[in-house]
């Protein structure tokens, strides 16, 4: 009867595990939204606006268009966007530890809630992160 009770857990456990994580996790910490905010404003407010709503050419990080954007996406989808081509005028010249920051000011301003543990600066493990609109 236990080995059948602890086969039962480990499927059960397997399956929990097997489930995607989503923004909605709690997947950053609130020191590192704060981090990024003075990073976001250093390096992406000028041409994004001081409240993410984009300016000109420069598209909005929060709302309807950043969520018609990134739904369905991963994390590592939209921080290999930000590591690869922003800023707009040195584009990857910022560090992996200034992206992740920047990222996680990002997710808190768009209503995304914060956690216990720092979210990461590894790409493979932002994607198996997804951007979802719900819970």
């Amino acid at each position: 009867m236990k080995t059948k009770i602890l086969i039962g857990a480990a499927i059960i456990l397997a399956a929990l595990q097997a489930q995607p994580r989503n923004v909605w996790n709690g997947v950053y910490t609130k020191d590192q939204a704060t981090r990024g905010k003075p990073l976001y404003e250093q390096n992406c407010g000028s041409c994004h606006g001081p409240s993410l709503e984009g300016v000109e050419m420069a598209p909005a990080l929060t709302g309807g268009d950043f969520q018609d954007k990134w739904i369905g996406q991963t994390l590592g989808d939209l921080f290999e966007r930000i590591r690869t081509t922003m800023p707009q005028d040195k584009p990857g010249r910022l560090s992996r530890d200034v992206n992740t920051e920047i990222l996680t000011y990002l997710l808190s301003v768009n209503g995304y809630p914060a956690g216990e543990t720092e979210l990461p600066r590894d790409t493979q493990v932002l994607n198996q992160i997804l951007i979802t609109a719900k819970k």
